[in-house]
C-alpha cells in the first residue's frame, strides 16, 4: 500500500481509529499528543496521517489534500447542508466510532413545548447553524440562531439564547449546568470519506483498506 494520505482530527477519532488502522496493518508511529508534526509517518512506506481540525477534514478529503479521512456526521451533514445538500464525498462506511447524539437543550425550567409551537420564535445557540436552521424549520418555528464554537452552555444561563443545538454524550456537562436535553435531532458516528478521484486513481491501494475497515467493524 503506497501513496495514501489520511486525514484524522486529534482526540477521540484519532484514538477510535487506532484500533481499525491496526486491523488494516497500518501503526502510526508517533503520538499527536506528543508530537509537534502535523504529518505523521506509518509503518507503512508511502502512508501517512495529516492531523486537521475535525471540521476540515471533509475540506481536505473533497480539494485532494487528503486521499481519505474520518469526519463525524455532525460536520457532514453541516457541510453538505451549506453546499446546496452535497460535498461529492464518497462515505463508504460508518465506523460507528465516536458515537453521540445531537439534541436541543434548555434551562430545565424553560418551556421548551410552549416556545415551539407553530409559528412561534426562539432564539437558539449552536456551531451548527445549518441543522438547526433545518430542524426548527421542518417544526414551523422561527429560529433566530447564535453562531458559538464552544461552552455552548452559556447561552441559555446568560440570557443570550432560550435553547442550544449541541452534541451530547454523557449529558455530564449539561447536569452540571442546570441544562436538560428537551429534543434529540439525530444520532451521531464518525464516517469514512474518500475522495472521489483518489477512488478512481488509487482503488488498488484504497480498495484494501476499506475492506479492511469494513472487516474490523463487522468483528
Amino acid at each position: 500500500m503506497s501513496g495514501l494520505t489520511l486525514a484524522l482530527s486529534k482526540g477521540r477519532i484519532f484514538e477510535e481509529t487506532l484500533p481499525l488502522l491496526r486491523a488494516a496493518g497500518i501503526e502510526v508511529l508517533e503520538d499527536p499528543e506528543t508530537s509537534r508534526k502535523l504529518i505523521l509517518p506509518t509503518n507503512r512506506d508511502g502512508v501517512r496521517v495529516v492531523l486537521v481540525r475535525a471540521s476540515d477534514v471533509p475540506t481536505y478529503v473533497q480539494y485532494g489534500g487528503a486521499d481519505l479521512g474520518v469526519a463525524g456526521r455532525d460536520v457532514l451533514h453541516e457541510q453538505a447542508l451549506a453546499q446546496g445538500g452535497s460535498h461529492g464525498l464518497y462515505q463508504p462506511l460508518d465506523l460507528k466510532i465516536a458515537r453521540c447524539r445531537m439534541s436541543v437543550a434548555t434551562r430545565a425550567d424553560f418551556d421548551y413545548a410552549a416556545a415551539v409551537k407553530q409559528g412561534s420564535r426562539i432564539r437558539v445557540a449552536t456551531k451548527y447553524t445549518e441543522i438547526a436552521r433545518q430542524h426548527f424549520a421542518e417544526k414551523g418555528v422561527h429560529v433566530d440562531l447564535i453562531k458559538l464554537y464552544g461552552s455552548m452552555e452559556l447561552a441559555p444561563l446568560t440570557g443570550l439564547a432560550e435553547a442550544i443545538v449541541d452534541l451530547v454524550s454523557t449529558g455530564g456537562t449539561l447536569r452540571a449546568n442546570k441544562l436538560v436535553e428537551v429534543e434529540q435531532i439525530m444520532d451521531i458516528s464518525s464516517r469514512l470519506v474518500v475522495n472521489q478521484a483518489a477512488l478512481k486513481l488509487k482503488r488498488d491501494t484504497l480498495r484494501p483498506l476499506i475492506d479492511a475497515f469494513a472487516a474490523a467493524i463487522s468483528a
